[in-house]
Order: C-alpha cells, then sequence, then structure tokens
C-alpha cells in the first residue's frame, strides 16, 4: 500500500511539475503531457479501487 501512496505523490509531483513548466515556458507540450499523465493515473486509480471492492464484496468461500 505504501508502494500505491508514493506513486500517487509522485504522479501529482509530476503533473504539477508539467503545469508549472507550461506556465514558465507557455510550451504547450508540457501541458499535454500533464493531463495525459493525470487521465492515466485515473484510470489506474479506478481500477485499483474497483478491485478493492470487488474483493470486498465477492466474498469467496473456499
Amino acid at each position: 500500500m505504501w508502494l500505491l501512496r508514493l506513486l500517487g505523490v509522485l504522479t501529482v509531483l509530476t503533473v504539477a511539475g508539467g503545469v508549472a513548466a507550461f506556465l514558465l515556458t507557455r510550451n504547450p507540450k508540457y501541458l499535454h503531457f500533464s493531463w495525459r499523465l493525470f487521465r492515466y493515473a485515473v484510470v489506474v486509480a479506478l481500477s485499483i479501487f474497483a478491485l478493492l471492492i470487488l474483493e470486498r464484496v465477492a466474498v469467496i468461500p473456499f
């Protein structure tokens, strides 16, 4: 779980860095990179949350 938190913090820092680079240089490639990384991060986060919910709901008897 600590690995997911670390990846989340690094993702937030990278997105913020890309937005800051865009504001400093006005080069749109930094903004596109940040937006793409944000979208992928949301998809991965929702997938992980769905798996956690599925794990709680689907009780598999042994």
